[in-house]
């Protein structure tokens, strides 16, 4: 009989945490951005501006590592 692939469950949970992490990244980083928008009268808000734009950054990088593994999970021999 052959052996069939399973998913390894560690690293797709971890694959998910990841995409999660992406998640509230994609929504956090946004909203920093229209609040350092809508009031640009202290030295504050382009420090605000600048870390939302990291954060946004940042939420296409886990998404990509999120989703390379979660697809390692599913389909990586060993």
């Amino acid at each position: 009989m052959p052996k069939t692939k399973n998913t390894n469950k560690i690293i797709l949970i971890t694959g998910l945490k990841l995409m999660g992490g992406s998640l509230v990244c994609m929504f956090l980083g946004p909203t920093l951005i229209y609040i350092s928008q809508t009031e640009l009268n202290s030295p504050i808000d382009t420090v605000v501006l600048v870390l939302s734009i990291v954060i946004c950054c940042f939420a296409i990088y886990l998404a990509f590592k999120g989703i390379h593994t979660i697809l390692d999970s599913m389909f990586k021999n060993g």
